[in-house]
């Protein structure tokens, strides 16, 4: 049974973050050289500061209780989710974030994909929308124990059923893109279509086969070998990584905000850094990293990484094939770049590929218009 949820942290909780926010010393804190070894020391200096002097936890926490959140339990785990019935058709539809997102990158996609008529498009295009927090994420309980995305995948199909959702569409980057896949490998009945913004996973037999293909793989590897640190001590480690981060806010940020700089689409300073401020507002990437930070949820965050080393899930089984119709809104990422349209086809359905102008990792952050203009026009298509 599902129950309303109203976001209300603690003034005991706030009191104590702001303490230690106010208490970090940045010039204790060495430059091993900018951006180019971790994260830019003026850039999180200057979202620190505004932590300190400016940001208005009340107001974000006021703006993120006008969506309609709830708690139910799925599959024996008690999950957070935000749940908009739409007009129209109102065919049902599930958004999935990923690390370090969080429930927050939708928040703009809400209403003009349940209620498109308020948007200059038709009342009948309209979804239901559920946005769930991952579990260990934000408001979702904390897990038992590391969980991966294919349990993660039975969850979230346990969740859709319970609020009466038989068949739906189903969209994700990031982990989101993995459990979505995962679940139309495992739930193919369920998956009316599915929508990917990052090609994850693969089936364990398909191999790069032509030249863009290899090209694209051996730059993935060399991509991996100079970001994909955080993912190997994630995925091994995560326990001691956890006890520095529950002490230090700032530390959260920082490891966070690298990310944001890293993944995303931006233009690039004078000086080779990344312009953050050019796609991101402070207030975003704060109450981001609050959702991180005010849930005591960064430790539980990473054991999705733990979860996929654990049940072996990093790749799809040999032979598999998706039936699932699959749209791949292939953004330019600079980190996770999309796979060439030949090499994906090989696992999945692909009904629908779109080659992206613009935006990166975090697509719904940065350019929602063109995520949802892709959703509708795969949703109309099938």
């Amino acid at each position: 049974m599902q129950q309303r949820f109203v976001i209300d942290i603690p003034s005991a909780r706030l009191d104590d973050i702001r303490a230690r926010v106010d208490a970090f010393d940045f010039d204790d804190l060495p430059d091993a050289g900018g951006w180019s070894s971790g994260v830019g020391l003026a850039d999180l200096h200057r979202l620190v500061d505004h932590w300190r002097s400016r940001y208005d936890w009340a107001a974000q926490q006021a703006q993120l209780n006008q969506l309609p959140q709830f708690l139910a339990d799925a599959g024996g785990q008690q999950l957070h989710y935000v749940h908009v019935r739409g007009s129209g058709a109102r065919r049902p539809l599930l958004l999935l974030h990923g690390w370090p997102g969080s429930f927050l990158e939708f928040a703009r996609l809400i209403d003009p994909l349940a209620h498109p008529e308020r948007h200059g498009g038709r009342a009948e295009d309209g979804f239901d929308v559920v946005v769930p927090s991952l579990p260990g994420y934000a408001f979702s309980a904390r897990p038992a124990s590391p969980v991966g995305p294919r349990a993660t995948a039975a969850l979230m199909h346990a969740l859709m059923t319970a609020l009466g959702y038989d068949r739906f569409f189903v969209q994700g980057g990031d982990w989101g893109a993995a459990i979505a896949a995962w679940m139309a490998h495992d739930h193919p009945q369920a998956c009316r279509g599915l929508h990917l913004n990052m090609v994850l996973l693969q089936a364990a037999d398909v191999k790069p086969q032509t030249e863009a293909e290899r090209a694209w793989a051996d730059a993935r590897t060399a991509m991996n070998q100079a970001e994909g640190g955080y993912s190997h001590l994630q995925g091994t480690k995560p326990q001691t990584l956890a006890v520095a981060m529950s002490d230090s806010p700032v530390g959260v940020a920082a490891w966070i905000l690298e990310k944001f700089a890293a993944w995303s689409d931006l233009p690039r300073r004078a000086d080779g850094a990344p312009d953050l401020w050019a796609a991101y507002d402070e207030n975003l990437l704060l109450t981001n990293i609050m959702l991180y930070v005010a849930t005591r949820s960064f430790p539980t965050s990473t054991w999705m990484y733990r979860g996929r080393v654990l049940e072996g899930s990093g790749m799809f089984p040999e032979g598999s094939r998706l039936a699932v119709p699959t749209a791949v809104a292939a953004f330019p990422d600079p980190v996770f770049a999309p796979p060439p349209r030949s090499l994906a086809q090989r696992t999945y359905n692909v009904a629908r590929w779109t080659n992206m102008p613009r935006g990166g990792h975090f697509a719904a952050l940065e350019q929602p218009k063109l995520l949802i203009d892709d959703l509708q026009a795969f949703a109309a298509g099938l």
